[in-house]
């Protein structure tokens, strides 16, 4: 074996290079993507945010940027103690607002469209968790979580730190605070007590204070929306915010003028609010009606509610799959969905329900806004070998491109992405994304990465770069190069319902007949060196990586990041039980059979495939007992293991330094056992 160090992963600057190269995994963690795309109410101006990499402080910053009259892009806000999110326009599009923690809390800032500093419109103990503009300008509606702190700090002293499982919570009640950007500032004017000056007695000056329109209730507030004539604020609300409890999430109408709650929609299983029609007699709202058994994998059913007739329309009935970010113009209704690999902007008729094809000009449309009027977008789209990017489109033109963010990437070598299709071991028909060097040589057989999506509702699409904790782009380009497969499994989103329930009662077992198919679909077409071969996936795509590292020895390595081992021990320590009832339909003491089969734990006496582990200390989604159980359980059988855990993170690795030692955990692993190299990792020497 030959010790090397990767010349090519050393850091390299974005700018100045004349011959491209292979990106450095810190310049790939750097990447900046553009979010949240907000149009002015009169179609000129875009906000949008950008996130960057701050290296120094270990975190990503999210901050505003602006889009004047077709002017070229720049940015708005800055907080160098955190991120600006969220950015709306006051509905005379004369002012900006945004979320920010300057040091007080989430709250709610304003600044002019014309310039100056931003100021502060929510002054909030607990912070805010969401806000929107009534239509007429006036208020400010916004949501915060409250909780008793006289109860909390009282148990903490009598009794200490405990805490009660499903108990402990603060529910999200619904405020409103006049905006008035010319209010005067308690600091203005001293505020004396009357006994101790000799100064003329005035009122002491206070901030405009929130008021409250929906509080002490029984439930919490998961997102609302104010009518178009700004009379209602429909809402949806659920018993409590335990990630479970969507399932009993309804919809209820706020009149301003009197405070009287009514009931809109409280079917037996979740109803959530889209929007309003823009006459504000009718709303949107995506229902399960009364499915609580297989609410994960089914498509959501998309209804419109008269609030004058009380009669519903049901809209999408012959759409196969799930749509989403839906708005409500007089031009009619938009939203986006996948067709396979491909996300679409569609338009729905509200009155018939049909959807059609709205723009087939970008492949892949990830969020948009929209004008009142129907006609004037703003969109967020990429097409397969490029970034995403920001994009104004006026219906019936070309989209125009108002950022640039594939010039970080212009100098680098990139991914080719091809849409290939094979039959499985049952006979469905499976897709994925196969990843080629620019230069392949269909001469030449390469070694074979594997990588696959989480979910399982993920998919997987064409990109000319991969922005995870699997070196794709380093892998493709090293030596002689490799090939990367990307696996649209059983079970993923795009390809219809019926498709997305063909894991139920089999998730693990179908799932590695698609991936052990695409394998060898691959091998038959004589492209890759089957000796040479790994695979690797977080989450869900973990779990089917652990399922294959106890059922084949047809891959040399194999990484799990955050992935099940056995279904039982999830089952009890996951925070989202209903997802293992729905797809196994049933617990583990009624049918333990069905929990054994689909365990990669069951099978691991025949484990033989040198494992990395990586898991988040922290993880409740995946609890971290699941990665302890599996290394352990291949060291038993003398299986080359190593695990890795990120010390305070739950199921994501939400940091860059985190993301680049993972990176090269990885990369470290599948050198040793795939590729014949042993690589030291800059700065730990052999460790």
């Amino acid at each position: 074996m030959k010790k090397v160090l990767l010349p090519v992963l050393l850091c390299i600057p974005f700018l100045g290079l004349s011959q491209k190269q292979v990106p450095a995994f810190e310049e790939v963690l750097s990447l900046q993507s553009p979010g949240t795309p907000v149009l002015s109410p009169d179609g000129q101006h875009v906000l949008y945010t950008v996130r960057r990499t701050d290296w120094v402080d270990n975190t990503y910053d999210t901050e505003i940027w602006i889009r004047k009259a077709g002017q070229p892009p720049f940015q708005l806000t800055n907080n160098p103690d955190g991120s600006s999110t969220n950015p709306q326009w006051s509905p005379d599009g004369a002012w900006i607002s945004f979320i920010s923690n300057r040091g007080h809390k989430n709250q709610v800032y304003a600044i002019r469209l014309d310039g100056g500093e931003a100021f502060p419109i929510t002054h909030e103990r607990e912070g805010i968790n969401s806000y929107a503009w009534s239509p007429d300008g006036e208020h400010i509606a916004f949501t915060q979580s409250v909780s008793n702190e006289k109860i909390a700090e009282e148990r903490k002293r009598r009794y200490g730190a405990y805490e009660v499982d499903d108990e402990e919570y603060k529910l999200s009640w619904l405020y409103t605070v006049a905006f008035d950007p010319f209010a005067a500032n308690p600091s203005d004017l001293p505020c004396y007590d009357k006994k101790d000056s000799t100064a003329q007695v005035w009122n002491c000056i206070e901030r405009l204070k929130a008021k409250p329109i929906i509080d002490s209730v029984d439930y919490t507030i998961r997102n609302f929306i104010w009518s178009p004539d700004a009379k209602k604020i429909a809402f949806t609300h659920v018993p409590d915010p335990l990630i479970n409890s969507f399932f009993n999430a309804d919809i209820s109408i706020l009149d301003v003028a009197s405070g009287e709650v009514s009931i809109a929609v409280a079917q037996e299983s979740a109803d959530m609010l889209a929007d309003w029609a823009p006459d504000s007699k009718s709303i949107l709202y995506e229902s399960d009606m009364d499915n609580r058994t297989s609410n994960y994998y089914e498509n959501g059913r998309y209804f419109t509610l008269n609030l004058e007739t009380g009669s519903t329309t049901e809209l999408a009935t012959r759409f196969d799959e799930n749509l989403s970010r839906w708005q409500w113009t007089i031009g009619g209704m938009f939203a986006v969905g996948f067709e396979k690999t491909v996300r679409h902007l569609f338009h729905i008729d509200p009155e018939t329900g049909v959807v059609t094809k709205h723009l087939d000009k970008l492949r892949f449309v990830f969020d948009f806004d929209v004008r009142a009027d129907g006609k004037t977008f703003v969109l967020g789209a990429e097409n397969g070998d490029d970034l995403e990017e920001l994009y104004h489109w006026v219906a019936g033109e070309i989209p125009q491109p108002i950022t640039y963010f594939n010039r970080q990437i212009e100098n680098w070598k990139l991914a080719t992405s091809e849409v290939i299709s094979w039959v499985s071991q049952d006979g469905e028909e499976i897709e994925g994304i196969l990843h080629k060097p620019a230069d392949y040589d269909s001469n030449k057989k390469y070694p074979l990465f594997v990588v696959i999506h989480g979910g399982p509702t993920g998919i997987d699409r064409p990109a000319p770069v991969y922005g995870g904790v699997y070196p794709i782009n380093q892998w493709l380009y090293h030596d002689e190069g490799a090939l990367v497969l990307r696996v649209n499994y059983r079970g993923s989103a795009g390809y219809g319902a019926r498709f997305r329930a063909l894991n139920v009662r089999n998730l693990g077992v179908g799932d590695a007949w698609d991936v052990l198919s695409g394998v060898g679909y691959l091998e038959s077409k004589g492209m890759i060196d089957t000796t040479r071969m790994g695979c690797m996936g977080w989450s869900q795509g973990g779990y089917i990586s652990a399922f294959l590292t106890t059922h084949t020895n047809r891959f040399s390595a194999i990484s799990v990041g955050a992935g099940i081992s056995n279904w039982m021990t999830y089952y009890v320590n996951t925070d989202i039980h209903p997802f293992t009832r729905q797809y196994l339909k049933s617990t583990p003491w009624e049918d333990p059979n069905i929990y054994a089969k689909t365990s990669p734990m069951t099978t691991i006496n025949k484990a033989s495939t040198p494992t990395l582990i990586q898991h988040g200390e922290f993880d409740r989604r995946v609890p971290i007992a699941n990665a302890y159980e599996l290394v352990q359980g291949l060291r038993d059988n003398d299986v080359p293991a190593k695990l890795v855990v990120y010390k305070g993170f739950g199921h994501g690795i939400s940091k860059p330094k985190e993301r680049l030692a993972a990176l090269w955990h990885n990369w470290q692993w599948f050198s040793h056992y795939v590729l014949g190299e042993d690589v030291i990792i800059p700065g730990l020497g052999d460790k």
